[in-house]
């Protein structure tokens, strides 16, 4: 960035010093294609800066701070190669995570440090906390000592019935708490999708996610319905696949739900400080609520088998993560910002001593 030489350069957190150079309004330099491909240090002018990943450690100061209306600071140590081209952001604490800036994966694990990146991929150990014949796997954290793991293990042993592991283990939340509603804009006009063509691969895939879904009665067939969307496969981590569902032209007709997501500036800032947290993740989480009765002809969407709708709240829907929020803070309201912090299907328990994190 230009320097202004006729105006006093107020205080900042962190400078880059470079030789003075005349004030020149420069060109904008070419970004490369790719993350792989290199620049020419000569084509870029002088205060131009790429950053291709940023490395982030936690908010160290902040760990002795009880103040929670602070916002987080971070002040990296910016680290300059041969040319103005910087690759790296680091902060100097050694637990660091990586924030994704448009680079492919195995660039930004280039840029990481060895220990650091073996720190990220040992991080957590797997346990069973069922039978050989039934496992029930979860992760811990490899940091705890011998007696933590110990505990955790017998401890979450002892609750392995509260863990949805399937779609039959899944009670859902009780209607009388929430239940998703379907409110349309008065001149919506109804919108019947055509089917797509599909691999024929994906598409057994698909049956097999669908007689799965019947199975528990999470979808029903429907016939004659006045909105029609159609199915997107996409492929989990794990290398199954999850049925969402293009509801594109029913969102376009629904009016937004308005209930607020939390900030994650704010929750990260009420979690610095605790030296213990547990990380929970919705199994299935929308799939929880039912959709209203009345709506859920709104939600049906076109296979090669058939027309289906949805019982329960589908990904997707244009409010379905308000209606999901509002029901997750109905319920854990009174424990909210002390021991738990919530985003969406997104759970964090938390302790400020690791002796009291399983009381």
């Amino acid at each position: 960035f230009p320097e202004t030489p006729t105006q006093e350069t107020p205080p900042v957190s962190c400078i880059l010093e470079e030789e003075d150079v005349a004030p020149t309004k420069p060109s904008s330099p070419t970004l490369p294609s790719s993350p792989t491909e290199s620049i020419d240090p000569e084509s870029i002018p002088p205060n131009f800066f790429f950053i291709n990943a940023i490395f982030i450690g936690p908010l160290t100061y902040q760990r002795d701070n009880d103040d929670p209306s602070s916002l987080p600071l971070l002040y990296p140590d910016m680290i300059e190669e041969d040319s103005p081209l910087i690759n790296v952001v680091e902060c100097q604490d050694d637990d660091s995570i990586l924030t994704y800036l448009g680079a492919d994966d195995s660039y930004i694990q280039r840029a990481l440090p060895s220990e650091t990146q073996t720190m990220l991929n040992e991080s957590t150990i797997e346990i069973n906390i069922h039978t050989e014949e039934d496992p029930h796997i979860v992760k811990i954290g490899q940091s705890l000592n011998t007696s933590e793991k110990a505990a955790f293990t017998t401890f979450l042993h002892a609750r392995n019935q509260a863990f949805a592991w399937s779609y039959a283990d899944m009670s859902g939340i009780d209607p009388t708490i929430a239940v998703h509603n379907i409110t349309l804009n008065p001149d919506s006009k109804l919108v019947k999708q055509k089917l797509r063509k599909m691999h024929p691969r994906i598409a057994l895939l698909v049956k097999e996610e669908l007689q799965r879904l019947l199975s528990v009665s999470f979808i029903l067939p429907i016939d004659y319905p006045q909105w029609i969307s159609n199915i997107v496969p996409v492929t989990k981590a794990t290398g199954g696949l999850r049925i969402c569902t293009d509801f594109w032209d029913l969102n376009l007709a629904c009016p937004k739900d308005d209930f607020p997501l939390p900030s994650i500036d704010q929750l990260v800032d009420l979690t610095a400080g605790h030296e213990m947290l547990s990380l929970m993740d919705g199994f299935s989480g929308y799939n929880q609520i039912l959709v209203a009765p009345a709506d859920q002809h709104k939600t049906a969407f076109i296979t090669p088998w058939g027309t289906f709708c949805y019982r329960v709240m589908p990904f997707g829907l244009k409010n379905a993560g308000a209606t999901y929020q509002w029901a997750m803070t109905y319920i854990f309201h009174d424990i909210m910002h002390t021991i738990l912090e919530d985003y969406v299907d997104d759970l964090l328990g938390k302790s400020k001593h690791r002796s009291e994190h399983l009381d």
